[in-house]
């Protein structure tokens, strides 16, 4: 491994953890050049699933993509960075049990609505809006109605 730093490929292993529910090995190295200290991360390549996109072209899936739409939607909520990295996690491995070769993004963009309507009702509607293509009150307001009437306890929207 070359060091991020002095780029001397002489290195050695100070500290070894698993993370993300034991699905990534967490490394800390030392450069015995220059004595500095960086971390890398290991993890097993799986995913052959391709993304079958709105367009009908096929990318690789990437958990970072959903990582990085998530953290925009939970921008300012009180979510942790652990939440988010279960959560991804979460959904990365849902994908790898249920789809061998292709998924489509609908798909994907479903699984993340449901389980970010579970952490957090701000940050689900925040992607909601984007991910169902909201386009003007109307639509924040018929998404809300029916977690309103959730909120009560009784299905039929709040009371007057």
């Amino acid at each position: 491994m070359k060091c991020p730093f002095c780029h001397d490929d002489n290195d050695k292993v100070v500290d070894t953890r698993a993370v993300e529910d034991g699905m990534v090995i967490r490394r800390r190295r030392l450069c015995c050049h220059c004595k500095r200290r960086f971390t890398t991360h290991e993890r097993v390549e799986t995913t052959t699933v391709r993304v079958v996109k709105r367009d009908q072209t096929r990318v690789l899936f990437d958990p970072l993509k959903i990582r990085q739409g998530v953290e925009r939607a939970c921008w300012k909520r009180p979510i942790t960075s652990e939440q988010l990295t279960e959560l991804v996690t979460g959904i990365a491995s849902e994908i790898d049990a249920a789809y061998e070769t292709e998924v489509s993004s609908r798909e994907i963009g479903r699984i993340v609505m449901e389980r970010l309507r579970t952490l957090d009702s701000v940050a689900y509607v925040r992607f909601a809006s984007v991910y169902l293509e909201f386009q003007d009150v109307r639509d924040f307001a018929n998404e809300l109605l029916p977690m309103l009437g959730e909120e009560n306890g009784c299905g039929k929207g709040p009371s007057a």
